[in-house]
């Protein structure tokens, strides 16, 4: 049995986040030990060189005793109720008054010296984080963008040593081990079904991130989505929705000459077509970044210029290529049935042609029934390949054409012989990828690559001829 020392703290993991807390707590000078429940943790040479002296147990946290411990650290990758730790749910330390188990945002928020904005949401959070940063930097704000996206929220700290605001996108394993975030602006973007592997069901899934409103001072809510709404609600709060806004909201509203326009109640800010992001779901995204940048005091004209001149984020409803008349789309970050939905309904429905859907992979036990209907409109075909590639043949066949294939690479050959000009490829698998590929980035790339090798081919038979 391993003791922690009476007056340390206890670091749980020793990924990306869990090195991050411990650079944290050597520059703060609090003694502290390690521990992963992995015999041999990758990195852990390099990490003992780092930190020279440090203990570090390797193997079952059961076989740690907690007693002394001044505090336990959680790295988000890791289950609060893995046994050994679950012990210490609810417990609160009688020195301090808090949770004796925390989390990297509870060290964030007590060091930082500036503001804090926040995004949390199943999907969309990275696009609105960094779309939120860009309008920051825009307006002169010297921000720092990170959290769960990019740099470790607590090595920003060092990074941005004069950072003006702080704009850090949340998951649910960070906010359900945060008690107080105390943002001056917080988003709740949506919510549909992810990590029930590790939250058990939707309910626990929405307490993990509601902890976002805690302390909030403006909120940003879907109203679309009323499982994104605090409860009780805040009087603080905004909404954006798709539809024409009320007095208050943020929507999508058309002119006497049937002009798209992002307003804000009745005031126009930004005509649809002038978004450089393509998709329906990308104009919420805009409207949510508005919403906050708005409260948090960004300049007008700097959010629409950056409006107007992002393109969105790699994997995430990426215009590859427009290839003898067919649009190649990467969404890989798609790795859930809420984000599929949301390209599928946000891309779909603007094309002159059809849509030819790539997906499968790791479906995390999702429900796939709510994808059936927008493809039944769009679709032209579906291919699925992967690990659940037999569940979603299944569930979409009885209403839409469906191939099932070995690979994402029949599948593109596949999509390439069907697809006729206006049509969309869209790559958005509804599922992880770990299956068949180390992340979804790298499914992505896989794509991209696939993609610009056909269209290179394309013109070098053009030129030939």
């Amino acid at each position: 049995m391993s003791k922690v020392p009476k007056g340390f703290t206890l670091v749980i993991g020793l990924g990306i986040s869990g090195r991050a807390i411990c650079r944290h707590l050597q520059r703060e000078g609090v003694p502290y030990m390690v521990a992963d429940s992995r015999v041999s943790p990758p990195g852990l040479e390099d990490f003992q060189t780092a930190h020279p002296g440090v203990t570090v147990h390797c193997g079952p946290f059961l076989e740690l005793d907690l007693t002394d411990a001044e505090e336990v650290v959680m790295s988000p990758g890791v289950d609060p109720m893995t046994p050994g730790l679950d012990s210490l749910a609810g417990e609160i330390n009688p020195a301090t008054g808090e949770p004796r188990l925390v989390g990297e945002i509870t060290l964030f928020v007590r060091a930082a010296k500036a503001p804090i904005a926040a995004i949390t949401g199943s999907n969309a959070k990275s696009t609105v984080t960094t779309l939120l940063g860009e309008m920051a930097h825009a307006s002169g704000i010297n921000a720092a963008v990170g959290g769960n996206l990019g740099t470790p929220a607590l090595d920003l700290l060092v990074q941005v040593p004069g950072a003006e605001l702080f704009i850090l996108e949340l998951s649910s394993f960070q906010l359900e081990t945060t008690s107080w975030l105390g943002a001056a602006s917080v988003a709740f973007l949506n919510l549909c079904e992810d990590h029930l592997d590790r939250h058990g069901d939707m309910t626990a899934y929405r307490d993990a991130k509601a902890a976002i409103f805690r302390g909030a001072r403006h909120a940003v809510v879907n109203a679309d989505d009323p499982l994104t709404w605090p409860q009780p609600d805040l009087a603080c709060q905004e909404m954006f929705t798709l539809r024409e806004p009320g007095e208050r909201e943020w929507g999508v509203a058309r002119d006497a000459n049937g002009r798209q326009w992002l307003q804000h109640g009745k005031e126009p800010w930004l005509a649809v077509e002038r978004l450089k992001m393509p998709g329906r779901h990308n104009q919420a995204n805009a409207m949510a970044a508005l919403a906050m940048g708005n409260a948090l005091g960004f300049k007008r004209d700097a959010m629409l210029k950056v409006l107007e001149e992002f393109a969105g984020l790699a994997h995430r409803s990426e215009v590859i290529a427009h290839i003898a008349g067919v649009t190649w789309i990467n969404d890989s970050k798609g790795t859930n049935v809420g984000a599929t939905l949301a390209a599928i309904e946000g891309i779909g429905a603007n094309l002159d042609g059809k849509l030819i859907l790539l997906a499968g992979g790791v479906g995390k036990g999702a429900d796939f029934q709510p994808l059936v209907e927008p493809l039944a409109r769009c679709a032209r075909q579906v291919l699925v390949f992967g690990q659940d590639a037999p569940r979603l043949f299944d569930v979409l066949s009885p209403r839409i054409r469906v191939s099932q294939v070995d690979d994402m690479a029949q599948a593109m050959q596949a999509a390439y012989e069907l697809a006729r000009p206006g049509d969309c490829v869209l790559l958005s698998p509804a599922c992880a990828s770990l299956d068949q590929f180390p992340n979804y980035q790298a499914r992505g790339d896989a794509f991209r690559r696939w993609v610009l090798e056909a269209g290179a081919a394309v013109t070098a038979r053009q030129e030939a001829r």
